[in-house]
């Protein structure tokens, strides 16, 4: 076993002990570590940037520290009042409470270094995950350096040891090793197609983001001036490592002469066919996949290495293409500042040329469109298979939330255009467990009096026989029945029937009732000479749980009146006894 190999399982089974104890961490706590770890990787963004570009030769120095604070600062922002401890929402109906779900296995790309350990480490740790960074191999030395300046850091406000991990030495096995560890329980996956399917294959839950091959369209109400400046914004920026970076533009041809002439006034190039046929050999390998030697290179780099002349000083290359595919490599994701070039009649053949574009490898990322028309973006952004559509703004900034009000990420799911779980941008809420405590709101069974629980139960109240009394002479009156008016002045306990023959033998018979004082015109006596028993007139809920209590049955008949608890009781207790 090599030595990266046998690092990640140590580094996973100390994360697995951090986690523990973050677990227990409240939500103030959890803050003040955040806080503290935004602040120090805020401080160092410059220096992180500088070691970034030198390790990788990606980019650009001043953008990368960019990049950098935008994840100490725009994310952290935005991240800040988020609740990820205990109840984190309720209504009436369901209360949400939040769990963390452990060690989260984070894989760092070298085109963004940086500004991803630094986003994945302030994610994992907002939802208490413990986070153990997997570095690509040519960014391992600036990755493990962002993640000492943030673990010491937020140790010295209480983080738990081991909490933050990296691998110092990074390979495939060592990677694997760690995504498939039995204690870890997520995997953040960033980086090329062949890493983000492993992750998905390794068993374990997994973030994963595919590529993107960003289109920028410009329809004919844009403000073209303002589309250009955009779209060389996006691209440019630190040299268009950024996946949400422009890769092509679509023209629609009432607006093209001015788009050509605005994008030469804004520093970039059209190249002829001679150069176009150099530069696509550069850019692309033997078997048509990106050269990994050009990303990130500035653009005179590029034309250097493919041994074309620009202009000193060009922000970038522009290369008309008749087509999408293999057939036109330069079609694909460039990852550095080159711009495919198309022209199409109008909005209908854009869309489809986009989505073209993006079934060449961008399924489900970013597009983006330049419009005055409000119902043009929204036609586009209807038939683009992405996640999100940016409008009149630069792509590369739009879709990590700068630029935008989509949520600020440095990892931005692909839906199932690109085999990915999610098309969100990722926040501390992915990295969340939420159960939901359920208050029932549609009852399906009514349960019966005796099966209802104690506390819901009505609470026993004193009963006014007198006021029941009268009650009843009124309804008996309004009904045309005649009672006996001596008798029904008071409404004692009604009679009830003699005990068993056994009673008096047992020990726990009840004492006999005391006798009726109002009884009806007494039925006549039984065959066998015993006393007949006496008709309840009226029975309450409190009549009924007496007999209950005593053993007995409550002789009634077509007149007696019971109210609707008293009856639900006894029937279900088979109390009464019909004369």
């Amino acid at each position: 076993m090599s030595q990266s190999t046998e690092q990640a399982p140590e580094l996973v089974e100390r994360a697995a002990a951090g986690a523990k104890v973050l677990a227990t961490f409240s939500q103030e706590k959890v803050d003040e570590i955040v806080g503290a770890m935004a602040r120090a990787a805020f401080e160092e963004s410059p220096r992180l940037a500088e070691l970034a570009h030198l390790e990788t030769g990606f980019g650009s120095a001043a953008d990368k520290t960019v990049k950098n604070r935008f994840s100490a600062q725009t994310i952290y922002n935005f991240i800040k009042p988020m609740r990820t401890v205990g109840i984190i929402r309720q209504t009436d109906s369901i209360i949400e409470v939040a769990s963390p779900r452990g060690v989260v296995a984070a894989i760092i790309p070298s085109t963004n270094p940086t500004s991803t350990a630094i986003f994945k480490i302030l994610i994992s740790i907002k939802a208490r995950d413990a986070v153990v960074l997997s570095p690509h191999p040519s960014a391992a030395n600036c990755i493990g350096e962002t993640a000492r300046v943030m673990r010491a850091a937020g140790e010295a406000v209480g983080l738990p040891a081991g909490a933050v991990g990296w691998m110092s030495v990074a390979t495939i096995e060592a990677t694997q090793e760690l995504m498939k560890h039995k204690r870890t329980a997520l995997i953040l996956a960033t980086g090329g197609i062949g890493l983000v399917r492993a992750a998905y294959s390794s068993g374990k839950p997994a973030f994963g983001v595919g590529p993107g091959n960003v289109p920028a369209m410009i329809e004919r109400t844009a403000n073209v001036r303002k589309a250009v400046r955009d779209i060389l914004t996006g691209t440019c920026f630190d040299n268009g490592t950024i996946c949400s970076s422009e890769q092509a533009v679509v023209v629609e041809r009432p607006v093209d002469a001015a788009v050509r002439e605005a994008f030469a006034s804004e520093g970039a190039c059209f190249l002829d066919p001679q150069q176009q046929a150099a530069l696509a050999r550069v850019v692309a390998t033997a078997t048509n996949t990106l050269n990994p030697k050009i990303v990130g290179k500035s653009a005179n780099t590029i034309a250097e290495m493919a041994g074309i002349s620009i202009p000193a000083g060009a922000r970038a290359m522009i290369c008309e293409l008749n087509g999408v595919g293999r057939d036109f490599p330069l079609s694909m994701e460039k990852l550095s500042p080159i711009l495919a070039y198309y022209v199409v009649d109008n909005l209908e053949q854009g869309c489809d040329l986009c989505a073209q574009i993006l079934r060449y490898g961008g399924m489900g990322h970013t597009a983006s469109v330049h419009t005055g028309n409000r119902d043009a973006a929204t036609e586009y952004g209807l038939r683009m298979p992405v996640s999100r559509v940016i409008v009149n703004s630069p792509s590369t900034h739009g879709a990590i939330g700068f630029t935008t009000d989509l949520e600020p990420s440095m990892t931005l799911g692909c839906g199932s255009w690109g085999g990915n779980v999610t098309s969100d941008n990722i926040s501390p809420r992915h990295l969340l467990d939420v159960k939901r405590i359920a208050f029932e709101t549609r009852p399906i069974n009514h349960p019966s009096v005796s099966e209802r629980p104690a506390a819901l139960a009505p609470k026993p109240s004193i009963v006014d026989r007198s006021a029941i009394a009268t009650l009843v002479d009124r309804f008996l009156e309004e009904r045309q029945i005649h009672t006996d008016r001596s008798t029904s002045s008071a409404l004692p306990p009604p009679p009830i029937a003699p005990q068993r023959a056994d009673a008096g033998t047992s020990k726990t018979a009840a004492p006999a009732p005391p006798p009726p004082q109002q009884p009806q015109a007494a039925p006549p006596a039984a065959s066998n000479g015993s006393p007949a028993p006496q008709i309840y007139e009226f029975v309450c809920e409190e009549d009924v749980r007496r007999a209950i209590n005593g053993r007995q049955k409550i002789y009634v008949n077509g007149r007696t009146i019971i109210t609707p608890a008293a009856r639900d009781l006894g029937e279900e207790r088979d109390v009464f006894v019909r004369s």
